[in-house]
């Protein structure tokens, strides 16, 4: 896809479609009022006729539109005026571009972003479009052998309408542009089948990225340097897959080296049987997805350095299967963790917080200024949120409120959880220094409560992000989040850098 910028008279525009924005109430922002009295109040008396409502996700689309040089005009209901807000704008704009996706339309003018929208300004209205354009367009099908019935759409070249807020709109376009190609790239790992998603096949996109990118560099550990480096806990996980687990270390660098990184920790997990602790059959295929946390650090590390963003960043995937077997490891084991706690391992399949652990230790050897792991960690966190917001802990105030705000403003968003320490009496084990589980009770936070004993006093946050990660309908499949969330704090750190 193209994005473009332009400004120009509404009327003389020649393209395959004009995208115009219509409240609800019948009134007309400037551009579209511009277009309606070109065309002799044909679009008024649309309206008037209740050929269209203008509700926020309603569009219309019209062949030649008299007194307009454009073949197409497609209408984008904003709902009503005074309700028009970030929402109600990325549903419009999400509708018109579904609506030219079953068109032949190969190039458009959307004036959707010069509609007064409360609460943003043309940077943001620029970087939805750019965003939505590439989650409508998104389709996997690398496996299918035959057409698929949903074609990608036609359309190469969509420019933004701007006038002296053209340099707002450029930012927000490249912006979006980043964020969107990087959540398509987190979905293209988690939709992967895991046969072809092993952890060493996800260490090599990991490095195919930072031989695209000069700022960006990879260093991939084997097991060998694992078990030097005393990644007991991790280490356990992988004991019974014929898969070797892979560790992978991304740092990218648009700051002084003085400068405290912000690491990233991604659960890589390419499946998840449960291991001895076998998870049931239904759905087992959806773990999968278990690699999602991981997924989601190399996206961002994707748009961060598309974006040359002014920060030290780093990015840590631990990545293996689970797996049973007559070497994996039993309920009971105990390890010894890179930190040098030791675990009780009462259930194998609890194992996503056994490979963050060691990598939270290999973290904090980056000293960060803030430290954030990514899991698609407890079913505890489908039940307690469900789909729409991912669940959030951490022992930092500062870093939990930047991060709830960075999910709203990128419609992406969290709610923290307790992490109260008595949460931690629950971990406790009679044998080792503390237990992989803490009983049936509030298994979501006391997952992150295992976590904080790594984080140490660095400023550290939890995402679990199981209910978020992927949808199994309408469509199933992954979803690409957090990654809007964490380029958005990013985005927020480099801006107060």
């Amino acid at each position: 896809m193209k994005f473009l910028v332009k400004a120009g008279p509404v009327a003389r525009q020649r393209t395959g479609c004009l995208i115009l924005p219509v409240f609800a109430d019948g009134a007309l922002p400037a551009a579209t009022r511009e277009a309606d009295r070109a065309a002799g109040g044909f679009i008024r008396r649309l309206l008037r006729q209740g050929d269209f409502r203008a509700e926020a996700g309603d569009s219309l689309l019209l062949p030649r539109v008299p007194g307009l040089a454009t073949q197409r005009v497609l209408l984008a209901g904003l709902g009503a005026r005074g309700r028009c807000d970030r929402k109600a704008f990325r549903k419009a704009v999400r509708s018109a571009f579904l609506a030219l996706g079953r068109s032949p339309v190969t190039e458009a003018i959307s004036f959707l972003g010069t509609a007064d929208i409360t609460g943003t300004d043309a940077c943001r209205r620029a970087r939805i479009a750019a965003e939505t354009w590439h989650d409508t367009a998104y389709r996997f099908q690398p496996h299918k052998t035959r057409e698929a019935g949903n074609p990608p759409p036609k359309l190469r070249s969509l420019v933004l309408a701007a006038g002296d807020d053209a340099a707002a709109v450029r930012r927000g376009l490249a912006q979006g542009d980043a964020i969107g190609r990087a959540i398509s790239l987190a979905r293209d790992l988690g939709n992967e089948p895991p046969n072809v998603c092993t952890p060493s096949w996800l260490a090599q996109r990991a490095r195919e990225l930072a031989g695209r990118q000069r700022k960006l560099r990879v260093q991939v550990l084997d097991e060998a340097r694992m078990r030097r480096l005393g990644m007991g806990s991790l280490l356990s996980v992988t004991a019974g897959s014929a898969q070797p687990a892979r560790f992978v270390v991304m740092q990218y660098q648009g700051a002084g080296a003085a400068k405290a990184p912000v690491v990233l920790v991604g659960k890589g997990l390419t499946f998840d049987t449960g291991g001895i602790s076998l998870k049931p059959g239904p759905q087992m295929d959806e773990m999968k997805y278990d690699m999602s946390g991981a997924g989601t650090v190399i996206a961002v590390m994707q748009a961060v350095a598309e974006l040359g963003l002014p920060l030290n960043v780093v990015g840590l995937v631990p990545s293996c299967e689970n797996m049973p077997g007559g070497r994996a490891t039993r309920p009971g084991d105990i390890v010894r963790s890179m930190s040098g706690q030791t675990i009780e391992i009462l259930n194998t399949d609890a194992e996503g917080r056994l490979i963050l652990c060691d990598a939270l230790t290999y973290g904090a050897r980056f000293k960060p200024a803030a430290m954030i792991d990514i899991a698609t960690l407890t079913g505890a966190c489908v039940v307690a949120l469900g789909k729409h917001r991912s669940g959030l802990m951490g022992n930092s105030d500062p870093l939990a409120s930047a991060l709830l705000a960075a999910g709203e403003a990128a419609d992406d968003p969290a709610w923290r959880l307790p992490l109260d320490a008595e949460y931690m009496e629950l971990l406790k084990s009679p044998f080792a220094d503390v237990a992989n589980i803490g009983g049936r009770d509030a298994g979501t936070i006391t997952a992150a409560a295992f976590l904080s004993r790594f984080a140490g006093d660095i400023p550290w946050a939890h995402l679990d992000v199981a209910g978020t990660a992927w949808v199994t309908a309408p469509q199933k499949g992954s979803t690409g989040r957090p990654v809007g969330l964490l380029v958005e704090y990013l985005l927020g750190r480099a801006a107060a850098a």
